[in-house]
């Protein structure tokens, strides 16, 4: 996760929680977690205004500069929006059943994970729906079919998942674009596997979008429009990360 030295804790003289003892992480870092966990339990609701950064750096007992990283943080993970002169915005908050299934302050690691696939995979599309020969069509159809009968018996596919987009970038003929993803797959595979599990707690309906998204990508390579292919997988894996979280990134 974060990296940090070791500091002496700085208590809050306001009643609130004390910062971790436990976890050797910055003072930023603690900040965001906290106010990322105030953002979850909507006491900052979506749209809301955040307190000032003075208000903040009492109410957690740090300096401004703390708490300045610490929004830059979150302005970065798309959670707040800052306006000039108004000051800093809640957008979207992570999904209540998302931390049933993993710790607040992983949520960043993951989104960074899925920022680097998006481009990652969006180039290995287009170079598949360029390179692509039968076999490489038939092994991405089969995983397809797999991905699809794990949706249909209600598991979580996570291998089924990862199996599809493997094939994807193997169509390409760059091993390097395979070799990315294999040496990621346990972190890519904890992605997949929190975006699942919250798909899972959903309407039918969102699950459908989903097959729905790696059918248009399959069809894009198929039929070689590498462009379209790109614009697909990035739409998937961007929309995969947003559907955490509760609320929108548009301004």
């Amino acid at each position: 996760m974060h990296g940090g030295s070791g500091y002496d804790p700085i208590l809050s003289e306001t009643g609130e929680r004390p910062l971790s003892e436990t976890r050797r992480l910055t003072l930023a870092d603690q900040v965001y977690d906290q106010l990322l966990e105030k953002i979850l339990q909507e006491e900052y609701p979506v749209h809301s205004r955040l307190p000032a950064e003075d208000v903040l750096g009492q109410t957690f007992g740090v300096s401004r500069p703390i708490v300045r990283a610490a929004l830059s943080r979150l302005r970065d993970d798309g959670i707040i929006q800052s306006r000039r002169g108004s000051g800093s915005y809640v957008l979207r908050r992570p999904d209540r059943e998302l931390i049933s299934f993993a710790p607040l302050e992983s949520i960043s690691d993951v989104q960074r994970c899925y920022e680097f696939r998006i481009d990652v995979e969006g180039a290995a599309a287009a170079w598949a729906a360029r390179r692509r020969d039968d076999d490489d069509l038939a092994a991405m159809e089969a995983a397809y079919q797999v991905l699809e009968k794990s949706y249909q018996e209600n598991q979580l596919g996570v291998e089924a998942d990862q199996m599809l987009h493997l094939a994807v970038a193997r169509g390409s003929k760059n091993p390097f674009f395979a070799s990315v993803l294999e040496s990621l797959g346990d972190q890519i595979a904890f992605g997949v596997r929190l975006s699942r599990s919250l798909t899972l707690l959903d309407t039918p309906r969102r699950q459908e979008l989903v097959l729905s998204e790696h059918r248009a990508i399959l069809t894009a390579i198929r039929l070689g429009q590498p462009e379209v292919a790109q614009a697909t997988m990035r739409h998937h894996i961007t929309a995969a990360k947003d559907r955490m979280f509760v609320g929108t990134q548009d301004p």
